[in-house]
C-alpha cells in the first residue's frame, strides 16, 4: 500500500489558511453573501454619519465583529479540515496494519 490519499483534503485546507489571511488583511473576496453585505451597509452608514460630522464607532464596531467572525468561521474550518486529513492518515495506517501478509 502507498501513501494515503489526501491531495483534496490537503488543497482545501491551503485555500481555507488563504482565504484566512485575506480576511485579515481587509479583503472581501473569501467573505460569504450575509458578511459583505453588512460590511457594505456599514460603510454606506459610516460615511453618510462622517458627512454629517457624527461619531462612526457602531459602523466600526460592526465591521469588526464581521472580520472577527469571519476569521473565527475559516478557523474551525481549517481544524475541522486538519482533522478529517488525520482521520484518513489513521484510517489509512489501520488498513496497512491489518492487510500485513503475516
Amino acid at each position: 500500500m502507498g501513501k494515503p490519499d489526501t491531495k483534496q483534503v490537503d488543497r482545501e485546507i491551503r485555500e481555507a489558511i488563504r482565504k484566512l489571511e485575506a480576511v485579515r488583511n481587509g479583503e472581501m473576496w473569501p467573505l460569504t453573501r450575509e458578511e459583505r453585505r453588512t460590511v457594505v451597509t456599514s460603510l454606506i452608514g459610516g460615511s453618510y454619519r462622517v458627512l454629517r460630522g457624527r461619531s462612526t464607532d457602531r459602523a466600526e464596531q460592526r465591521l469588526e465583529s464581521v472580520s472577527s467572525a469571519a476569521e473565527m468561521r475559516l478557523q474551525g474550518e481549517i481544524t475541522a479540515l486538519q482533522i478529517e486529513r488525520r482521520r484518513i492518515i489513521t484510517e489509512h495506517a489501520q488498513n496497512k496494519k491489518k492487510s500485513s501478509w503475516w
